[in-house]
């Protein structure tokens, strides 16, 4: 019978231990060619005080673990942020950028190093594996669809799953991509009808977005405000953190893959989506510096090597929701998409939550099927509080939300 190991944790403070924290999964991953490193410098950019501004109202703290004979074996980050920690029913904050052998016992302390840190900071409970920022980067444990993953979204083993159930962390909530290939046909003949006769409606239109115009910021903020202001853990954006957004994406936007729908020239939802920059990125093994930044615009713009599509986020504001905005918003990109110059072959329609029917409804309807799924785990400190899945959202008290009929 093989001997336990003996393992030692050890807080992530200089660089030597940055550079195993970051160098771990490079040696875990090595015989899986699905895998792809992410550029280290959009993980500091989440870990880093200095980039990070969610963390002047928080704090994080980075381990690694080193078993017997010195090998690194484990990595893991705890951190927590004041205001989205106390939007839930307990305080809670997360842990992330989980990495660890196939071994409970390795798994467990790394755990218990987050759990810990975080109990000493007020929180009651940590939800895992997740970010601190943004929900479409570096968040859930992948445990279906193991192909290879689109940019800054989590790729793991199957066995990480269960070390993560064995541990005690529940289900909270599930986040599917969904695939839709680009070809005619795709789009379900209930929702065209309906997205074509709200397009003949004078009070309706959908816009491609124009670069270099601020308004857009503005829109897709009040947009995001509302269509998510019901979800717990979900802070609302300033006008200045639309505007950081917008300025972030420009250099990489491709304009013909993000639209916005109006009403009355009042905006009530948006379609973001992007080319995959993990094509190219993948390439880079966490390098980003300015040779690596001259092969990335290369690949963008010149030899335009990117083929694939993620769909970033879509939303539409409650009271226009099962009404043809959808719909009409995916006819503008359709009209762009059948192009014979169009360079792009899939799209993946990232981060679609099941605390949403609606928009799985909508993904399906739209041509999407469900190509991978992750799981958003939570750990409550107390063991005998009762444990809630993440309450449905965009469901009507009144009546369940509409959805196409056939």
């Amino acid at each position: 019978m093989k001997n336990a190991q003996t393992y030692r944790l050890i807080e992530v403070i200089d660089e030597q231990t940055r550079k195993e924290f970051f160098d771990l999964p490079v040696r875990l991953y090595q015989n899986d060619n699905n895998w792809s490193r992410p550029l280290d410098n959009e993980i500091l950019a989440v870990l880093d005080p200095e980039r990070n501004k969610l963390l002047a109202q928080g704090d994080s703290q980075c381990w690694i673990l080193k078993d017997e004979s010195g090998s690194t074996v484990g990595r893991i980050a705890a951190f927590y942020e004041k205001e989205s920690a106390v939007t839930n029913e307990q305080p809670t904050g997360g842990v992330g950028f989980f990495e660890c052998i196939n071994d409970k016992d390795a798994a467990f302390m790394l755990f218990d190093a987050g759990k810990e840190w975080l109990k000493e900071r007020g929180m009651e409970a940590m939800d895992g594996p997740v970010s601190l920022g943004m929900r479409d980067s570096f968040w859930g444990c992948l445990v279906e669809g193991f192909h290879e993953p689109v940019y800054n979204m989590p790729y793991n083993f199957p066995y990480y799953r269960e070390l993560f159930e064995a541990y005690g962390f529940q289900d909270y909530f599930r986040q599917h991509t969904y695939q839709r290939k680009f070809e005619p046909g795709g789009l379900h003949p209930a929702i065209r009808r309906r997205a074509d006769y709200l397009l003949s409606l004078p009070e309706y239109h959908v816009e491609m977005i124009e670069k270099g115009n601020k308004q857009f910021a503005f829109d897709f903020k009040e947009v995001y405000n509302k269509a998510w202001a019901d979800f717990n853990g979900i802070k609302g954006l300033s006008d200045q953190e639309a505007m950081e957004l917008l300025k972030t994406m420009e250099p990489i936007m491709d304009e013909r893959l993000v639209y916005f729908a109006y009403h009355n020239d009042q905006p009530i939802g948006f379609f973001v989506m992007m080319p995959d920059l993990g094509q190219i990125t993948r390439r880079f093994w966490g390098k980003w510096n300015w040779l690596t930044r001259l092969i990335f615009f290369y690949h963008l713009k010149i030899s335009k090597s990117v083929d694939r599509v993620i769909g970033r986020i879509f939303g539409v504001i409650p009271e226009f929701q099962g009404k043809g905005v959808e719909g009409a918003m995916v006819i503008a990109f359709e009209k762009e998409a059948m192009k014979p110059t169009f360079p792009y072959k899939t799209l993946e329609l990232n981060w679609i939550g099941d605390f949403n029917p609606v928009m799985m409804k909508v993904a399906e309807f739209i041509g999407g099927k469900i190509y991978k799924t992750h799981i958003t785990y939570r750990y409550l400190f107390d063991r005998t509080k009762e444990f809630k899945r993440a309450p449905k959202v965009n469901m009507s008290k009144k009546k369940p939300a509409s959805t196409p009929s056939t």
